[in-house]
């Protein structure tokens, strides 16, 4: 079968262009043909079903007599009557090939011939079937078992077999030779050239092989040679399908018209006898597949892809009478087969469903068939006699009774104990997803091992630390997890479950019940979410983002700031990262650096998170620095502004996190050198002690600090490389201290599990026998701990254990440059005074702010969540009220926990990453007031990036000075779309699709129109949206976007870049307009704009009824406006 010249809406299945096809159901299936099914859990109906429950069969015609399932939603692409026994074999686009028994289509077997190929052709022999795929021709048994298996050149695609002899065989394809194969040696004996390549079908008589091009051509070949003796060019575009019998030829293709390939409906009948060309047959169905049925005449069947089917002569007219309709449950025809007897017809459709048409009640496939071996059935109670007199009869025939007296073979009592396998704990994810219905639940097969299959251990292994250096790159495996049952819900990945109205229904409520602002996850590179939402709960890193605005198209800083004006305005709604992810992803630094994640990466958890996490985090900082040096802020700053740490090229970011230092390099012949530096964070070094020593944090945070290390360094006095001491000492303390914990490998988890450990016994003797074993107060009384009036309630054991990280650390200077690191607590402020008074000499405290911690999962290949404690300014901001809490944001999830929590690290599965530290009363020494940057010169008139924009094209005019826009002002806003990455979807069992990743748009075009003035519905905004990432599909049919108009370098339009119109509609929604449109709320989605309700009207709700489906825009514009949208782009 030629799939190459079909009809483009037949072109989805065509296994030359979509190697692997994603089955949908479809939705209108019929519940009739379903309703008895019995489906395995692979989706595979066990049984044949009649279409009827009695069916008349008229004799001599043809008329449907079973239907039977397949394999649900995949399409099926051969069929093929058995030659030897009455069997019917179907093979479909996934590689699966299924037999049916007799006319009843009883299924008799089903296996899987190849695991990523459809299959293209079937060929029964006497001993087995011979299947063949793109590159592989395999030769079973019919019960499945493999007798061989033959490898083709990966670069082949073959299309057609054809069996020249009870032991040669002919393959060909899309490629200038055909194969000669032995089938008793499995090799390849020759290979013939084709002058014209793309032989997809072969047929044979007693004088010549046919071979159909895609051409067009039909090719007639000496069998011994295989040279070309003659040749028909039976199409002009392309051959669909041709058969041969007796002195004729018959074929239907395509042929070449203006706009394309079309069927063409008159079928090219040739002459053998002559060679010559026929009165041309016309039919009146578009033919797809045509056979001889050579009964009584040489009747031709006549098949479209749409179901019906035509019997004619091929030297007489067609008759209309003669017309009837295969009722698929597909929208088309893929296969058609006739049975040797030609009492049989079978057709396979694109839904798995295959149809058997007969003209008689009880038809057979081949005039003499063999019988067909079945299963023997279990022969329990006839057992054959036993020969006692016989010396050799083994003992094992005789079937022993059941007793309750010991047998010989029994174990002593005293070697042996009673121990019966223990019943599996249900798995977690059934136990996560599982909804209950009264006192039944129901959760989805995970499919984490196969039906009855239960892991046998022979002990019990202890969870260790090796999956550190490397996450489960993939979820085979998953009867292994030692670590799941460990990780809590809160922490576990959480994923957005799609639906028909994509996240419209999706409840994030039931996620995150405070009023502060999630991040989505599915995002390319999403994994950053937590560090963004660190940097956000910074009051003077927000504040100074949110003041920030530069010319640079693609800023951090700037995107940065969109972002937090985002998350300020929203109400507990997540928020999408996707411009700031954008211009993260063209900044050539970052790709250097490996921090951006393909998306197999990311979904399989390939690489280390917690490694990548920290090297981003020190990139994150160091381009905040470098965007903000051009700005003139450092008068923002209020606190030792004389420090000679300041300076013309330095910035706030500088002042925030930068900490300046003095690198001593002392050689062993006296020589020193000292260097000035600055570093933006510090990476923890821990000792090389296995001894189960006592460390404070604080020590190893000095002994990071203020590193000492030798090392070979250049000596100016020595003018050779020598061995020299290398010392840090620190010059001036950051007012952020940012902290990489670099728990990259068991080693350095052990360490932080000892050291736990010690710190739970100090404390268990420290409170003696105060501890209590269990929580016995709430969440709410750890905020009076630290008052005056609060009373201190004693810890649980739960919450001392895995903690070593302190809340509190006090750092002094010295006079001679050293810097002294010490613990802190609540009651240390009694002893030494406020920390504010011992500022002044040089005495700091910093508060643990936020931890970015890792989760190991070996299911979801892990992920990044961070306890951030929120302040006062925020909760005054959100809910109107004064105080600070902790809390976990992963991803969309945020949910308040307790302070314990938050330093609470168990290696096993929560391994900290990065430390955030502040100095105390930090917000009081910056200005924290925040000035709208974006002006209304944004809308004025501005220059297109298209080399090619002519202004006889200008569809829009700019604003005037006194056309800006004022508060409650109407503003028309359209906007389009490209499609980045395509939606990723699944089947299930059950035949629906289930979305796991939606598709990825960018916006490609936005239009602004005005809604009062002189220029009312004039537009004075259309800008086309360059773009630099590759596009999948520019939805042309419904944006009118084509290639190249997003091209700067061909574009003809009025191109600018996200960020140019990005202001224009930010100052549109903070001046406080009105927008007017269909569906604004997945556009400002896509665009990433938080738009308050009161701004928006939208005709989607606006014409929406209670319970009922959304109005679309053509049909509103043809109910009110008697106008046809979208006509114009349909028309292109």
């Amino acid at each position: 079968m030629n799939f190459e010249g079909l009809d483009p809406g037949l072109a989805e299945y065509a296994p030359s262009m979509h190697s692997a096809l994603d089955p949908v159901l479809d939705a209108h299936l019929n519940p009739s043909l379903l309703q008895n099914v019995e489906l395995d859990p692979e989706g595979v109906a066990l049984e044949a079903l009649p279409v009827q429950e009695s069916v008349h069969i008229m004799e001599g015609v043809y008329s449907e007599l079973h239907s039977v399932v397949a394999e649900v939603g995949v399409p099926v692409s051969v069929s093929h009557f058995d030659l030897h026994e009455e069997m019917l074999w179907v093979g479909s686009h996934g590689g699966h090939a299924t037999s049916f028994f007799g006319p009843a289509l009883e299924r008799y077997s089903s296996f899987q011939v190849n695991g990523s190929d459809d299959i293209r052709q079937i060929q029964s022999l006497e001993n087995g079937i011979l299947f063949l795929t793109k590159n592989n021709l395999k030769y079973m048994a019919r019960g499945g078992l493999i007798i061989f298996d033959y490898l083709l050149d990966e670069n082949e695609d073959m299309h057609s077999l054809l069996l020249t002899d009870s032991s040669t065989l002919l393959i060909g394809g899309l490629q200038n030779h055909i194969l000669e194969i032995d089938l008793n040696t499995v090799q390849e004996t020759q290979k013939y050239a084709v002058e014209t390549p793309g032989v997809t079908i072969m047929r044979q008589t007693n004088r010549f092989f046919f071979c159909g091009h895609t051409s067009g051509k039909v090719s007639l070949r000496d069998l011994r040679t295989f040279k070309v003796e003659h040749e028909f060019d039976a199409f002009s575009g392309s051959l669909s399908d041709f058969d041969v019998h007796g002195n004729l030829l018959a074929a239907c293709g395509f042929s070449s018209r203006l706009t394309g390939l079309a069927c063409d409906r008159f079928l090219k009948v040739y002459d053998l006898r002559m060679m010559r060309a026929i009165t041309p047959l016309q039919v009146h169905v578009d033919p797809a597949f045509l056979r001889f049925i050579p009964t009584y005449t040489s009747r031709l069947a006549i098949i479209s892809q749409s179901g019906q089917c035509q019997f004619c002569e091929p030297t007489g007219l067609a008759n209309p009478a003669d017309i009837f309709h295969v009722n698929p449950v597909g929208p088309l025809l893929m296969t058609f087969d006739v049975s040797a007897s030609k009492q049989a017809l079978a057709f396979g459709d694109s839904e798995g469903c295959v149809h058997l048409w007969t003209d008689s009640p009880e038809p057979s496939f081949n005039p003499y068939s063999r019988e067909t071996e079945f299963a023997l059935p279990c022969l329990v109670d006839s057992l054959p006699p036993l020969d006692w007199s016989q010396d050799l009869l083994p003992l094992s025939l005789i079937p022993v009774p059941l007793t309750t007296d010991t047998l010989l073979s029994d174990w002593p009592a005293a070697n042996s104990a009673p121990a019966p396998r223990r019943a599996p704990p249900v798995d977690a994810e059934i136990l996560r997803t599982m909804k209950k219905v009264g006192f039944i639940g129901y959760a989805p097969n995970p499919r984490t091992r196969l039906r009855n299959q239960i892991p046998y251990r022979l002990k019990e292994s202890d969870s260790e630390f090796d999956s550190f250096s490397q996450v489960t790159e993939s979820p085979i495996g998953r009867e292994e997890e030692p670590h799941l049952h460990m990780v809590s819900k809160k922490y576990r990945k959480v994923t957005i479950k799609y639906s028909k109205l994509g996240l419209e229904d999706f409840d994030f409520k039931h996620y995150n019940k405070t009023l502060f602002a999630g991040l989505e996850p599915h995002i390319p590179n999403a994994y950053c979410n937590c560090m963004i939402q660190v940097l956000y709960f910074l009051e003077p890193v927000r504040c100074l983002i949110q003041n920030h605005l530069c010319q640079k198209e693609f800023c951090l800083a700037c995107e940065l700031g969109f972002l937090f004006h985002m998350l300020d305005l929203s109400r507990g709604d997540p928020c999408q990262g996707n411009n700031f992810l954008r211009a993260f992803r063209t900044i050539p630094e970052a790709s250097a650096l490996g921090l951006i994640l393909a998306d197999s990466d990311e979904a399989s958890g390939k690489g280390n998170l917690a490694r990548l996490i920290q090297r981003w985090n020190r990139f994150i900082l160091t381009q905040l620095h470098q965007d903000m040096q051009e700005l003139e802020v450092p008068q923002a700053y209020r606190g030792a502004g004389g420090s000679s740490f300041c300076s013309s090229g330095d910035s706030v970011i500088g002042h925030l996190f930068s900490c300046e230092m003095e690198n001593c390099s002392l050689c062993r012949c006296g020589s020193e050198t000292v260097r000035a530096s600055s570093t933006l964070l510090f990476t923890l070094s821990y000792p090389d002690d296995k001894t189960g020593k006592n460390y404070d944090f604080a020590q190893v945070l000095k002994r990071s600090i203020c590193l000492e290390q030798n090392t070979q360094a250049w000596c100016d006095n020595c003018e050779k490389y020598q061995p020299t001491i290398q010392t840090r000492n620190i010059r001036h303390l950051p007012d952020i201290l940012v902290i990489n914990c670099e728990v990259n490998s068991s080693k350095e988890a052990d360490f932080w599990r000892m050291q736990a450990e010690v710190a739970f016994k100090m404390a268990v003797k420290k409170h003696g026998g105060e501890i209590s074993k269990n929580k016995e107060f709430a969440l709410a009384d750890w905020k009076e701990l630290g008052s005056p009036e609060g009373v201190l309630v004693c810890p649980s054991i739960e919450e001392l254990k895995n903690i070593w990280l302190p809340f509190s650390i006090r750092m002094k200077m010295t006079k001679n440059k050293g810097l002294d690191v010490c613990n802190w607590t609540d009651g240390d402020e009694v002893q030494w005074g406020p920390a504010r008074a011992e500022e002044e000499h040089g005495v700091y405290v910093y508060d643990l702010m936020a931890t970015v911690v890792h989760i190991l999962d070996s299911r979801t290949g892990g992920s990044l969540v961070a306890h951030i404690k929120v302040g006062e300014t925020y909760h005054q901001r959100k809910e109107g009220v004064t105080h600070q809490q902790w809390y976990l944001f992963n991803d969309f999830l945020i949910e308040p926990i307790d302070k314990h929590e938050a330093v609470q690290f168990d290696m096993n599965w929560k391994v900290p990453a990065i430390l955030y530290y502040v100095k105390r009363n930090l917000n009081s020494r910056y200005n924290l007031n925040i000035k709208n940057p974006i002006e209304a010169s944004v809308l004025l008139a501005e220059a297109s990036l298209a080399r090619k924009q002519r202004k006889t094209h200008t569809t829009f005019i700019p604003l005037m000075l006194n056309e800006m826009p004022q508060v409650g002002d109407l503003v028309g806003l359209d906007a389009e779309f490209v499609t980045l990455n395509e939606e990723e979807a699944e089947l299930r069992s059950d035949g629906t699709k289930s979305t796991i990743k939606p598709s990825q748009m960018s916006v490609a075009r936005i239009t602004c129109v005005r809604g009062q003035g002189p220029n009312e519905g004039i537009p004075f905004i259309d800008d086309y949206i360059s773009t630099q990432e590759q596009v999948v599909d520019y939805l042309t049919q419904y944006s009118g976007i084509k290639p190249g108009d997003l091209d700067a370098k061909i574009s003809s339009k009025h191109l600018t870049t996200l960020k140019s119109t990005y202001l224009k509609l930010r100052f549109l929604i903070d001046i406080g307009v009105k927008f007017v449109g269909h569906g604004l709320q997945k556009d400002f989605r896509v665009i990433n704009l938080m738009v308050p309700k009161d701004q928006v009207l939208d005709t989607v709700y606006l014409f929406h009824m209670p319970r009922k489906r959304m109005i679309s825009l053509r049909f509103l514009a043809w109910y009110f406006l008697d106008a046809a949208v979208f006509s114009s782009v349909l028309a292109l």
